[in-house]
C-alpha cells in the first residue's frame, strides 16, 4: 500500500532524508530505497513512451529505438548491442522510453520536486516524492530473474546482468507481465547519469497503472507531499548545498538554469 507523509516543515524533510536503517552486520546505516521528485503533487507516475504514443506503446517502441540506434551509432557505435543500452541513452537525451527515472539520493529527488519551468507556479501547487524499496520488488521477480541476482551477490542489476537473462523487451514483457518490475543501474554513460544518481524502473508493457500496482502490491513505498509553503525554503536550502542546475545537468544548459532560476524575482 502507498502510505503518504505531509512534509510541513524542516524537521519533517531531514527526517525523510535521513532515513537509513542500521545494519548489524555491516555496522552502518544502509538502505536499498531510491526516489523520484515532481513538482506536482498531483502527477501519477507514467513513462514518457505511454504519456507520447498512449494505448499504441506497444506498437511504436521497437520502431522508435531502430529508428534512434540508426542515426545515434555515429556518436555511440556500440549501442546496438543491446536494446536496454538503447533504452537507457534515449532516455538520457529525451527519447520516449518505457524507463522511469529514479535517484538513489533524497536531496537529487527534492531538487527536481522544487525546480518549475515556470517558477511562479512554486507557490501554487505541491510537490511530491515518491519513494520505493528495491529489496521488495525485486522479490518479486520471476525465479531466474532472482537467480541472477544471487549469481552476483548484488541486488540491482546492470544492463551485462539483463542481457544474460532476457535479450528483448517481449521476453520481458512476457516474463514480468503486470506484476513486477526490474530496477537497473544505468552504466556511467555522461557525468549527469553519475550525479544524479541514477536508477531506472524498467516498465512492463502490461503495467498501465504504475502506481495501482505499486499500492496492490508493495508496503514500503511512500509518497513524501511537500507542502506549497515549503517550497522555496527547501530550494533555497539546496542551493545553499550546491544542489542545482549547475550540478545535476554539467554543461551550458545546466548553468543557464540555474542562472535564471538564481536571478528570478519572485512577485
Amino acid at each position: 500500500m502507498i502510505r503518504d507523509i505531509e512534509i510541513n516543515t524542516m524537521e519533517d524533510l531531514f527526517e525523510m532524508i535521513s532515513e537509513q536503517d542500521y545494519r548489524a552486520d555491516l555496522g552502518r546505516h544502509r538502505n536499498l530505497f531510491i526516489y523520484r521528485g515532481e513538482p506536482d503533487a498531483t502527477y501519477t507516475l507514467s513513462t514518457s513512451l505511454r504519456r507520447h504514443c498512449k494505448d499504441k506503446s506497444s506498437f511504436l517502441e521497437a520502431p522508435m529505438l531502430l529508428n534512434f540506434t540508426k542515426y545515434a551509432i555515429l556518436q555511440e557505435p556500440t549501442i546496438q548491442d543491446s536494446v536496454w543500452n538503447q533504452m537507457i541513452l534515449g532516455q538520457h537525451h529525451g527519447l520516449p522510453t518505457r524507463l522511469l527515472d529514479w535517484s538513489f539520493s533524497p536531496i537529487v529527488a527534492l531538487h527536481f520536486s522544487t525546480t518549475e519551468s515556470d517558477l511562479e507556479m512554486m507557490d501554487a501547487r505541491d510537490a511530491v516524492i515518491w519513494r520505493i524499496d528495491i529489496h521488495e520488488l525485486h522479490d518479486m521477480l520471476p525465479e531466474k530473474y532472482r537467480l541472477i541476482i544471487s549469481k552476483y551477490n548484488t541486488t540491482v542489476f546492470s544492463v551485462s546482468m539483463l542481457r544474460e537473462v532476457c535479450e528483448s523487451p517481449k521476453q520481458y514483457d512476457m516474463d514480468m507481465q503486470d506484476k513486477s518490475m526490474v530496477i537497473i543501474e544505468p552504466p556511467s554513460l555522461d557525468p549527469r547519469i553519475v550525479n544524479q544518481y541514477s536508477f531506472f524502473s524498467i516498465i512492463p508493457d502490461q503495467m498501465t497503472d504504475i502506481a495501482g500496482f505499486l499500492n496492490t502490491y508493495t508496503d514500503l513505498t511512500r509518497r513524501f507531499i511537500i507542502k506549497k509553503e515549503l517550497r522555496w525554503r527547501i530550494r533555497d536550502m539546496l542551493d545553499h548545498q550546491n544542489i542545482t542546475e549547475r550540478i545535476v545537468y554539467p554543461g551550458l544548459d545546466g548553468l543557464s538554469q540555474w542562472l535564471g532560476r538564481h536571478y528570478f524575482v519572485r512577485n
